[in-house]
């Protein structure tokens, strides 16, 4: 092979592979391994897929207070991941937590998994329902499936009394509640797709859809999806992120002028 055809193999292999991160924006380690594992048997084969947490911080986001301590933390790892040349960030957390902010910031695909996995239920039946943790957080994410304007979409939410840290430690118990609070949701709310409303219920999705006979959505699997998609659509299209009005990004004169760096630790 010639150094000529060789080099355009390999520009062709780098332009298509995408790099993406996720980001468990917690101060654990403890889901970084088998989220991993579980999202490498589903993403493309020309994805590299990496994924971090933080080194400090609270270890769930069932509470608004500890989403807004991780904030900072969000916002610096996306930026420090588009210089380190990812094609994309995802915001492991259904609450979505920082996600315009992220978009602000960047120019880089930023998914986050309540938008993508309302955004996949939409084209695959006429109402969703979705299975949540807790009643204490179907406020916060029916105020973020009204800011995305799928309202009218919204057969339920079914909470099923668990946290986050114990969907994967008591897998039995989670499985059985998440496929009563699927048949309720089809059987009393006219549900045709069934949404996973936490990051932390990975791995139930196929035994759910196998017995419940309808679309159930992966809230890990959604937005590792939608992140391919739209990396590939950047780069065949050149369509990103919007960059007037709500993801227009704030001023690096600004920024620098006022030591924003300096007293907060970012590199911009």
């Amino acid at each position: 092979m010639s150094r000529k055809v060789k080099g355009s193999v390999e520009n062709k292999e780098r332009k298509d592979k995408r790099k993406l991160l996720w980001i468990n924006p917690v101060g654990s380690d403890l889901f970084d391994q088998p989220i991993k594992e579980h999202l490498n048997d589903v993403k493309e084969e020309n994805t590299v897929l990496d994924v971090v947490s933080f080194k400090q911080g609270p270890h769930h986001l069932e509470y608004q207070f500890y989403e807004t301590l991780v904030g900072l933390d969000i916002l610096r790892t996306v930026k420090d991941a588009e210089r380190r040349g990812y094609d994309a960030s995802i915001i492991g957390c259904f609450y979505d937590p920082y996600l315009s902010e992220a978009r602000e910031i960047t120019n880089m695909v930023v998914a986050a998994p309540a938008e993508s996995s309302l955004a996949i239920a939409m084209s695959l039946g006429h109402k969703f329902s979705i299975i949540v943790g807790r009643k204490k957080w179907i406020p916060q994410m029916e105020e973020n499936i009204i800011k995305y304007g799928l309202k009218e979409r919204l057969a339920s939410f079914r909470p099923i009394e668990m946290g986050v840290l114990d969907f994967q430690e008591k897998r039995g118990e989670t499985e059985r509640k998440l496929m009563n609070a699927g048949k309720e949701a089809i059987e009393k709310d006219s549900a045709e797709v069934i949404i996973l409303g936490c990051t932390a219920e990975f791995g139930f999705y196929e035994r759910m859809q196998e017995e419940l006979q309808v679309p159930v959505i992966d809230a890990t699997v959604a937005p590792l999806k939608y992140a391919e998609f739209m990396v590939d659509l950047k780069k065949v299209t050149g369509i990103g992120h919007s960059k007037i009005r709500k993801y227009e990004a704030p001023p690096k004169a600004e920024i620098k002028k006022w030591g924003l760096e300096k007293q907060y630790n970012l590199r911009w």
